[in-house]
């Protein structure tokens, strides 16, 4: 890659009206992360560039969005709507630093690839002036079309003024553009408002640029790289986009997923290989799945680190926190939130561990709970190495249980449990000889009087 100083100006400043949301529209998510976020990530796989934000609607919000994602960015605000040219021009203060490169991208189209990004600067590279990044639908229809003379591009017409013959060009603009830095003012300040709307259209410098006698080109990406968000079934349909290609990628670096259309994945989801995710798998934000892992069917996991061979579910839940050991097994219908298990534990059926710690070869029982909470704080339950923790059992936090415990089944643990102690909190079983046949007869009493009484 080139090593031409470069400034990327994202356009967030958009109303997003069709998106129907009180939340700016590059802030809907894909995969657990903003739109606009997505954008910064293609842009950061091109090497080394500055960012210039525009924002309009939300524009502390986009900018913390964006920051939080990629440290601090230079954010500038278009207050009017006077068109994409007026918008890249908001970030004048920027635009003047002189760089080498200018890339012109925008904050809602969430599947722009780094490599399409890159092959426009490497355009630039072989020399190029202006490169617009275009595609070719399955229908062109409503798209303004690639005018190209020569190997040339001398303009962009849009569909509504395209001639027939300009109408059957399949060659569509993508609207992102990479220009070199020392033509990108000029042609941006010799843009006009002369059109039915009265705004500052960023297409017309490729016209502007002809005229100069600049080298104008077009490069080819494909579809969904330039495919914009407008409303909710837009979102949806980039949503499974993204999925799509994320699957594809980790089956083919040796994840195994059994019904692939079934499993979804985050944004930053890391799953080393030979791992194994059956169907109906959702993953969030913050998941790592070490090598040989099995992820059984309708799990739910997010900000959880899965250690090597271990096994988790079926219909079980990670929270974040959750960070299992070598070789552990979380099993159906438990849940794991902020606690440690350590490696060989099994967590097996119908089970809360919040805010735990489990030590290694441990064993907790069906129905098991840390009860970690009182109505306003959070405890911490500590429970050591090879303990057996039987079914149906209480642990009242804060409490510490050592190594090689046995915890009776249905017990309440109220106290700290020394090593090697055998644990019992439960009532003495008592027994009424006869008793069962004296209450039948009661409550069938009971329920015949009230039946007459009807």
């Amino acid at each position: 890659m080139t090593d031409c100083s470069c400034l990327s100006v994202i356009l967030a400043a958009g109303e997003g009206t069709r998106m129907k949301s009180s939340l700016p529209k590059v802030l809907h998510r894909i995969a657990g992360l903003p739109l606009v976020c997505h954008v910064v990530k293609a842009v950061q796989g091109t090497g080394e560039s500055d960012i210039a934000l525009v924002v309009g609607r939300g524009a502390d919000e986009v900018r913390a969005a964006v920051e939080r994602f990629a440290g601090p960015v230079s954010a500038y605000e278009q207050k009017d709507r006077l068109g994409t040219a007026h918008a890249v021009l908001a970030a004048r203060e920027a635009l003047e630093r002189g760089y080498d490169d200018l890339l012109i991208v925008f904050g809602d189209t969430p599947l722009v690839e780094a490599q399409s990004l890159q092959k426009a600067r490497q355009t630039l590279a072989e020399g190029a002036d202006l490169v617009v990044i275009g595609f070719r639908p399955p229908s062109p229809s409503g798209y303004g079309r690639l005018i190209e003379e020569g190997g040339r591009l001398i303009a962009i017409v849009e569909e509504k003024e395209a001639t027939e013959e300009q109408k059957k060009i399949g060659f569509c603009n993508g609207g992102l553009m990479a220009v070199r830095g020392a033509h990108a003012l000029p042609l941006l300040d010799a843009v006009r408002n002369d059109n039915a709307k009265g705004e500052y259209y960023l297409t017309d410098i490729v016209a502007l640029a002809h005229e100069k006698g600049l080298n104008v080109t077009a490069i080819e990406v494909p579809f969904d790289n330039v495919l914009g968000i407008n409303n909710r079934a837009e979102l949806a349909e980039a949503e499974a986009i993204w999925q799509d290609r994320k699957r594809q990628e980790m089956m083919l670096a040796g994840v195994t997923l059994i019904a692939p259309e079934t499993v979804f994945f985050s944004h930053d989801t890391l799953i080393e290989a030979d791992v194994v995710v059956e169907p109906n798998v959702f993953f969030g934000p913050g998941v790592h799945v070490a090598s040989g892992a099995v992820i059984h069917a309708f799990s739910h996991i997010e900000g959880a680190h899965i250690g090597p061979r271990a096994e988790v579910g079926p219909f079980a839940r990670l929270r974040p926190g959750a960070r299992l050991a070598e070789s552990v097994k979380v099993g159906n219908f438990c849940e794991v939130k902020n606690a440690d298990v350590g490696k060989g534990a099994k967590v097996n059926h119908l089970t809360y561990i919040g805010d735990a710690m489990i030590g290694a070869s441990s064993n907790i029982g069906a129905g098991t709970i840390t009860c970690n909470y009182d109505g306003y704080n959070k405890f911490k339950t500590i429970i050591g190495e090879n303990v057996f923790v039987g079914s149906n059992s209480s642990l009242v936090a804060p409490v510490t249980i050592g190594d090689n415990v046995y915890i009776g089944s249905g017990s309440v643990i109220t106290d700290d449990v020394p090593a090697d102690a055998l644990a019992l909190g439960r009532a003495r079983q008592v027994m009424k000889e006869g008793r069962a046949t004296e209450l039948r007869a009661r409550y069938a009493a009971l329920k015949a009087a009230r039946a007459q009484s009807k």
